[in-house]
């Protein structure tokens, strides 16, 4: 046994695209605990043999049918405040991208849902985990 404590590392992904001049984000209603019904980010746990870019693909793809490649996406910040998700320990390596248009988007995985909603209407009603301050982070260095 290690001398130091686990900690998670997941990769999170803010897709934005304007309709009719106001952003829209993509955003999957959580089908698990915790959380479990709330609108969040795609996003999921590294795999321990991934490289970061390809796990958020990857979990954008399992969650919202949205296939990118992962030189597409690229690195908004890592987020790591102790207690961010209360199931463990957890870093989120956050990755952005700006798409033209909204692609068609279905939840798929542990996701109940995914849909392109507009920023206003997410950021009134809230998110899961630390998701609104990433948000307001990804909008800033739009």
């Amino acid at each position: 046994m290690s001398d130091y404590p686990r900690i998670d590392v997941t990769v999170d992904v803010v897709a934005l695209a304007d309709v009719g001049g106001e952003p829209h984000l993509l955003v999957v209603r959580r089908g698990n605990p915790p959380f479990e019904g709330q609108w969040a980010f795609p996003g999921g746990y590294l795999e321990v043999d991934e490289d970061l870019a390809p796990a958020a693909a990857r979990e954008l793809e399992e969650e919202t049918g949205l296939a990118l490649s992962a030189d597409r996406l690229r690195q908004l910040g890592a987020y790591g405040e102790p207690g961010r998700d209360p199931r463990n320990r957890t870093i989120s390596v956050t990755f952005m991208v700006d798409l033209e248009e909204p692609v068609e988007a279905t939840g798929g995985d542990d996701a109940a849902d995914a849909r392109w909603r507009p920023v206003t209407d997410v950021q009134a009603e809230g998110l899961a985990f630390d998701h609104a301050r990433i948000l307001a982070d990804a909008l800033a260095s739009r």
